[in-house]
């Protein structure tokens, strides 16, 4: 969400305030280390989760979704940042080529788009939760 957030005051950023914030201070560094870790945890939740439901109707399939969405979000990252990433890390040494707002824009984009994945994805796990709630509720009221 950070990112999403931020791409539009980023975007106007000219290379030199762009390349400085992202690049050499490395704002995100921590992203990479505990973002990651939540990434992966939220992942596997998600994963044992859908086998926990797994004979729950649509609140399986509400879960498998959300699921799913968090895997694709990952699986873009690692085919879309990832390797800007690695580009970026040239530029420490290198010069900033010429192109690099065509860097610049995947990541930032491709960011912008994992997030609304993740907010899609989030929202199944809801969902899933909401759709058993009211049957718990109607077999707990006909118990009493």
């Amino acid at each position: 969400m950070a990112h999403l957030l931020e791409l539009p005051q980023k975007m106007q950023f000219d290379q030199q305030l762009w390349v400085r914030v992202t690049v050499v201070e490395n704002l995100y560094r921590l992203f990479g280390s505990v973002g990651a870790f939540f990434e992966i945890t939220a992942i596997l939740t998600a994963i044992v989760l859908v086998f926990l439901v797994r004979r729950r109707g649509s609140t399986f399939y509400w879960t498998l979704g959300g699921a799913i969405l968090l895997v694709l979000a990952f699986v873009s990252w690692i085919m879309f940042v990832a390797p800007m990433n690695a580009e970026f890390a040239k530029w420490l040494v290198n010069p900033v080529p010429a192109d690099w707002m065509r860097y610049r824009d995947q990541w930032e984009y491709a960011h912008a788009v994992n997030a609304f994945i993740k907010i899609i994805g989030l929202s199944f796990l809801v969902i899933s939760v909401l759709v058993e709630t009211p049957k718990k509720k109607a077999i707990d009221s006909e118990r009493e």
